[in-house]
């Protein structure tokens, strides 16, 4: 018997099916409305389940490297799957290509038949990270900022690593949100940015975020200390693009990651450690278009994409570190 050859989506193609983004990231309603919890005790209907559920994700997009991130490191690879779309989208949203394989779970073509799945005639936002439920065949979540919480506490049964130590719960929730507001959400809120006041105004307020975490780590390994948590998974996905995407597309500041001693040194750091490396892409970080929603009306600084040697050794291992 021969076995199915995958199905793939079409190349994408923006002259014919029009860009990604009107009529789908524009009306009216939430751009993440599918907000199901997994939980340990399946209090919420989706209970912790090893092989239940599986995570479509991207290499471009840092929210969904979050995720994963969060699942390689607790050692849940064997418990929750995951798979990628295709890094280039047209107005059908993401796809499975060749380059990063089917989808194995469905045999989908397009990330939109998992919506269209779970909610018939669904008319928003196609977006990753997706966390699919194989047993009722439908979306829990596609809420990027509360995935990687479920993932790191519901299935601490089969977890090998506590990246919420409830020690330090509260204080890394507060960080989260000072990371998201300042730095994830930050940088596209600069390349949105309308006016130049605006421009001025937040890319400041990045730059200075950015001051505040270098200082931060200036004695201390990870962020709380010698304990790796899923704030350093936040704070990672957003400096390993910052270099080769978010500063030279918005024009943030001409200082480079490199010229900040000490996130750069913790990033390479990280970026030892298999969970960080192995889903990351470079490649997916490269500009190949002007995106539609950057900002027309400001005068932005010119800033360069920086290749830098992530390799080069970090010389932290004097700061003690469970993954030291």
């Amino acid at each position: 018997m021969t076995a199915q050859a995958p199905a793939y989506a079409s190349p994408a193609d923006v002259a014919a099916h029009g860009p990604y983004g009107p009529g789908r990231t524009d009306g009216p309603g939430p751009l993440y409305p599918f907000t199901e919890r997994i939980t340990a005790d399946g209090s919420g209907g989706h209970p912790a389940e090893p092989g239940r559920y599986h995570l479509y994700a991207s290499y471009t997009c840092p929210w969904a490297q979050r995720a994963v991130i969060v699942r390689d490191l607790a050692g849940l690879r064997d418990v929750v799957s995951v798979s990628y779309v295709d890094d280039d989208r047209d107005a059908r949203g993401w796809a499975f290509r060749e380059r990063r394989g089917p989808d194995p779970v469905n045999g989908f073509t397009l990330l939109a038949e998992a919506y269209e799945a779970t909610e018939p005639g669904y008319p928003g936002h196609i977006s990753v990270p997706v966390l699919w439920d194989r047993r009722t065949n439908r979306i829990v979540s596609n809420d990027f900022a509360r995935i990687p919480a479920d993932l790191g506490t519901a299935f601490a049964e089969w977890a090998t690593v506590d990246l919420y130590p409830g020690d330090l719960r509260d204080e890394i929730e507060a960080l989260d949100e000072e990371i998201a507001r300042d730095l994830s959400q930050g940088v596209h809120l600069v390349a949105r940015a309308a006016t130049q006041e605006e421009y001025e105004r937040r890319r400041a307020g990045v730059a200075a975020a950015l001051d505040r975490l270098d200082a931060r780590l200036a004695g201390r390994r990870y962020l709380f200390g010698d304990r790796l948590t899923e704030s350093d998974v936040q704070l990672w996905v957003v400096l390993v693009r910052y270099d080769l995407l978010h500063n030279p597309l918005a024009g943030i500041t001409e200082r480079p990651l490199t010229a900040y001693p000490h996130l750069w040194a913790y990033a390479r750091d990280l970026y030892r450690i298999p969970a960080f490396r192995e889903t990351t892409d470079f490649a997916a970080f490269r500009l190949t278009a002007r995106p539609a929603y950057l900002g027309d009306g400001p005068v932005r600084i010119a800033v360069e994409p920086h290749e830098a040697d992530w390799d080069e050794p970090h010389g932290r291992e004097a700061l003690a570190g469970e993954h030291a």
